[in-house]
């Protein structure tokens, strides 16, 4: 109960907080390439129910959705221009904030996986998603820097499946054992550098390029 009413409180101030940066962002979208101002993918949530998550578009449109799963570095040419900026400083996870206020997410929680990654770990996602995902975890810590990390393998997708995913999945087990509020406030607190201080040192690499 003190966790939901403190993911409603904090997403619904962080909307507010957040809305002219999130307005601002929408624009910069929309000037930047054509096609839609979210990304909404298919993801497992709580229980095994699906949902939408929310990201602002960081990719060329594709209609088709039959893009690639994921994303290896920032060299990948399907990230526009200003997705490249969004990705690198974390503002494209911003509207996740929807999904937190919705209930479907929380804030500290395992990451949400696609179906097609859950399926292939069923049982090990059967005791993961007796709670709801979150924005960060113990995962996300650790791969803050995935798509750098998959950019080394020749077949990225595979060496998900077969080395990080499921380590991810350990991760995401020791969360569930140790998960209290006392135990999401410090993984939050973990988790704020890695975003305020990347975003820093890209915002002043921005400028100095200028």
């Amino acid at each position: 109960m003190i966790k939901r009413t403190f993911d409603i409180v904090v997403s619904s101030l962080g909307l507010l907080v957040f809305s002219p940066l999130l307005l601002l962002v929408a624009f910069v979208i929309k000037l930047d390439s054509s096609g839609p101002i979210f990304f909404r993918q298919r993801r497992v949530g709580r229980g095994f129910r699906p949902f939408f998550i929310f990201k602002f578009r960081t990719m060329v449109h594709d209609p088709s959705g039959r893009g690639r799963l994921i994303t290896v570095g920032d060299d990948d040419p399907r990230i526009t221009v200003a997705g490249r900026f969004l990705r690198r400083t974390k503002i494209d996870e911003l509207p996740q904030l929807i999904n937190v206020l919705k209930g479907e997410m929380s804030f500290v929680g395992p990451r949400p996986e696609l179906p097609q990654y859950v399926e292939l770990f069923q049982k090990d996602y059967a005791e993961i998603l007796r709670i709801r995902p979150g924005i960060t975890d113990l995962a996300s810590l650790k791969y803050h820097d995935e798509a750098a990390l998959l950019k080394r393998f020749e077949n990225p997708e595979v060496e998900y499946c077969r080395r990080i995913l499921p380590d991810k999945i350990s991760l995401s087990k020791e969360y569930v054992k140790k998960s209290s509020f006392t135990f999401d406030l410090a993984l939050i607190v973990k988790t704020l550098p890695k975003i305020f201080g990347r975003s820093s040192a890209r915002i002043m690499l921005f400028r100095d390029s200028g």
